[in-house]
């Protein structure tokens, strides 16, 4: 029977990583996939993509990832900053030459999406499965909608925004709250954003994952010592403080 961890968003917190593969050990999960940005602000890149590599079945490119492999676009100053410091980890960090050429493979073969049946998987959106962000607010923007749920044949996973949460064909968003954690799965089309391990941004700063199985999505919050991570940030100049504040914040 499917039991699937799904994680996105772990930004080189290997913190928040660990603690959700140990939650995750805990759950008789049968595998794990992983929606992107495993780099990327965090202090961590090199351990963080080691992690993913050993213990992820399907892995997808997420903005992040690309932003180390070519010329970040669109990202603000900071993102830009960390993207380069992120780099220069991936080409003299931790490890033997096997070690950076292994994790520099990886992320050059990772696919922009994964089907798998009826499921969708991407990091940002089915449209635009690298870059386009879909917010709870979206729900109001009828054509938006319209476009991405036309393009899912029951469900699309995603991640991108750092925000937990369910879009229905209805045109809802509905919370981990609102859902008591748990969605069940129907014939109506939904859109399920898996939340952030390393960088939550839904005003909870717990990691968040799901859990899938044939006819259910369960979310699950999973606590860390943010302040470890976050001051590791703090110690590294090109990492903007503001990413070690919001670690702690949920924000």
């Amino acid at each position: 029977m499917l039991k699937r961890a799904i994680i996105s968003d772990i930004h080189g917190n290997v913190e928040a990583l660990k603690a959700v593969l140990e939650h995750i050990r805990s759950q008789g999960v049968t595998e794990i996939f992983c929606l992107g940005d495993i780099i990327g602000y965090g202090p961590n890149p090199c351990e963080c993509l080691d992690l993913v590599i050993d213990n992820a079945a399907v892995t997808i490119l997420g903005n992040h990832d690309q932003g180390a492999l070519f010329d970040p676009e669109g990202f603000n100053s900071g993102a830009e900053r960390a993207i380069f410091w992120t780099r220069a980890q991936l080409e003299n960090g931790t490890g033997s030459r096997d070690d950076t050429d292994r994790r520099w493979d990886f992320l050059g073969a990772l696919p922009r999406v994964h089907r798998d049946g009826n499921w969708l998987f991407v990091h940002g959106s089915a449209r635009n499965p690298v870059n386009e962000y879909v917010f709870p607010e979206d729900i109001y923007n009828q054509k938006k909608m319209d476009k991405l749920f036309g393009l899912i044949t029951l469900g699309c996973f995603q991640g991108h925004t750092h925000v937990p949460g369910v879009f229905t064909e209805s045109r809802n968003f509905l919370s981990p709250d609102e859902t008591n954690y748990v969605y069940n799965v129907t014939d109506q089309k939904f859109m399920i954003n898996v939340g952030s391990v390393g960088q939550p941004r839904d005003g909870d700063n717990r990691s968040c994952y799901v859990v899938q199985e044939e006819h259910q999505v369960t979310f699950h919050r999973v606590d860390y010592d943010r302040d470890v991570t976050a001051n590791k940030i703090y110690d590294i100049p090109d990492l903007d403080n503001f990413l070690g504040d919001r670690i702690k914040q949920g924000r």
